[in-house]
């Protein structure tokens, strides 16, 4: 979830009135997002460099960080959170976003070259006129392009993000892709001019770009965007131009968007426009921009039309199950942004989605938001009477509750281990027939999906073993096991585990663990070899000390082990104490 930093003056300020900190993380748990944090920005530059954190003063601005919903980019900055809260409230109306109409003669066109489909095809753009930009207006108008190009861009590689002070530029445009050696131009807070090339080498040593680098630097030729003096606006997905960069004082601001994603690349620019276009001469209206592809195809941006969308309203109260009036429902939605009246004569509703709600792509979200709006506290609760557990999950909280009654405590552990921790370190050999391995992992940490829950809870002993003893620990878990009868290849199986660390073995423990499961089972211990309850049998399992260690059998099937860990294990997971440890696959009761 992204988090946005805001002044809480300026937040309060935009909102016409002032909130406790209840209060505001109240609306703001009303509305669908979270106060994450409240803290200063001498506080965030000192958690930045890692320095020691000063004492506030009564002059540090205070900050909001505020954490909000993944998909709705109109929330990414000051102007967009303060706009969608006033409406919320009722404090104001939806806006309505126009594009300027003008003929296309007069329109700034953006010519397209065929090359630029080697490695980024798209482009939209717009222009922002008569904007007028305080030093917090200009700062969150950077700001939003950076939280879009960490979120939806995907740190550049859909969409980059070019903005220009038109009036140092001349019109028409273009858009090419050039080999590196004949791109030359001075590139934003540089003096110096630089081949593309160059400018590759130049940005390795910079924190912030380097990791962009790599999205063209292995391509044969760079995109560059020039106006029709050959002034280069930018190279992107790396960075502007000196010569166009915006200002305090720039008044016309050129919006342009390459991607190898179109529809990523119109949600951008729409986001960027509309949440600016309130600073406009003309409120709410944008200049559009005719991009014209090297087919002779050409196509006018950015498209600020709202869509209609027709949602029963029987769908709406029974997803929330809550009976709600036409009339509520579409009060409720003009709430959230989202225009909506009585369709017809019917019981549908008709929702008109502005360029601002990108996130609204079916009626399951027209139906959140109702549901927001109205408040998920005051829905009531309830709970549906063919609702079941499956027969697997009461069992595990069966056997939940008699072993936490035995004193042990449960733990959860990954899912995901590595592969050292799941062979190796019990003294397991892989066969490449048991484990299921993780194609692209993030770390090795996490390589292989766990056949055992006993690396987990050596790593929890391992982590705590300075906590008094002994340590009675136990989990009911999934592992995963390769399965050919399945179709995808593999099976879930649900275990049980319990350990006891402590300076006696606590064998005994464990083993009296064993007879309560069983008698809660309603299963009796019954001489070797019959079938009719459950036994155990000497076993030779590399993780447990040989010789004290049994496997048990249930109905003639072995479904567990328990012992004395070894030495040599207890040793890879930097445990100095002896530990007693069982395993067994529950989902067997469920068969017999």
């Amino acid at each position: 979830m992204p988090t946005v930093s805001i002044g809480r003056d300026r937040l309060f300020a935009a909102l016409r009135r002032s909130y406790t900190q209840e209060e505001f993380e109240d609306l703001c748990f009303s509305f669908g997002i979270e106060l994450d944090d409240v803290t200063t920005e001498k506080a965030i530059i000192s958690k930045e460099k890692h320095l020691e954190e000063e004492k506030p003063s009564a002059d540090d601005e205070i900050i909001y960080k505020i954490e909000v919903p993944a998909n709705r980019y109109d929330l990414l900055c000051l102007e967009g959170l303060a706009q969608a809260l006033r409406i919320f409230n009722g404090q104001a109306k939806i806006p309505r976003y126009t594009v300027a109409k003008i003929s296309k003669e007069l329109m700034h066109k953006m010519h397209v070259k065929k090359e630029t489909s080697l490695i980024r095809p798209f482009v939209v753009c717009a222009v922002l006129r008569g904007i007028t930009f305080d030093e917090t207006s200009y700062n969150s108008f950077i700001d939003l392009q950076d939280k879009l190009h960490q979120n939806i861009c995907r740190k550049r590689t859909l969409v980059a993000i070019g903005t220009h002070d038109l009036d140092t530029l001349q019109g028409p445009f273009t858009y090419e892709a050039l080999p590196p050696p004949k791109i030359n131009f001075v590139p934003l807070k540089q003096v110096k001019n630089f081949r593309a090339d160059e400018l590759m080498e130049f940005y390795k040593s910079d924190s912030k770009l380097k990791k962009f680098l790599e999205i063209i630097e292995h391509s044969s030729v760079f995109p560059v965007i020039y106006d029709s003096n050959r002034t280069v606006l930018s190279l992107p997905p790396i960075i502007n131009g000196a010569h166009s960069a915006i200002t305090l004082k720039t008044k016309n601001v050129f919006i342009e968007c390459t991607a190898t994603d179109i529809t990523k690349a119109k949600i951008v620019l729409n986001t960027m426009v509309t949440t600016f276009a309130t600073y406009c001469e003309r409120k709410f209206e944008v200049e559009p921009v005719e991009v014209i592809s090297f087919d002779g195809s050409s196509s006018v941006y950015p498209d600020l039309s709202e869509y209609n969308m027709e949602v029963p309203l029987s769908y709406i109260t029974g997803s929330i199950g809550v009976p709600l009036e036409v009339d509520e429902v579409t009060n409720l939605l003009k709430r959230m942004q989202l225009n909506a009246e009585k369709a017809g004569s019917g019981h549908n509703i008709s929702v008109s989605v502005p360029p601002t709600r990108s996130d609204i792509l079916h009626p399951c979200d027209v139906m959140e938001d109702v549901a927001i709006a109205y408040g998920y506290n005051n829905i009531p609760k309830r709970k549906l009477s063919s609702l079941k557990p499956l027969p697997l999950n009461q069992l595990s909280d069966l056997i939940r509750s008699e072993i936490a009654m035995s004193g042990f405590t449960e733990v959860l552990t990954w899912i995901l281990c590595s592969k050292k921790e799941n062979f190796e370190m019990l003294n397991r050999k892989d066969d490449k027939s048991t484990a299921v391995i993780i194609g692209n992992p993030r770390s090795s940490d996490f390589e292989v999906v766990r056949t055992s829950l006993m690396p987990g809870m050596l790593k929890t002993v391992g982590h705590n073993k300075d906590h008094p003893k002994p340590i009675k620990i136990y989990e009911v878990g999934d592992v995963v096991l390769l399965d050919e009868k399945k179709d995808v290849g593999a099976s879930n199986h649900r275990l049980l585990s319990a350990l006891y660390c402590g300076a006696n073995s606590g064998f005994e423990l464990i083993h009296s663990l064993v007879d309560r499961i069983m008698e809660v089972m309603g299963t009796p211990f019954v001489p070797v070899g019959d079938k009719s309850g459950y036994y155990i049998e000497l076993s030779d399992e590399p993780e447990f000390l040989l010789g004290r260690q049994a496997k048990i059998v249930y109905k003639g099937r072995r479904i567990g082990n328990f012992g004395i860990v070894h030495p040599e294990v207890l040793n890879n997971f930097d445990i100095p104490d002896p530990c007693s440890f069982l395993e067994l696959d529950i989902e067997y009761f469920l068969q017999s």
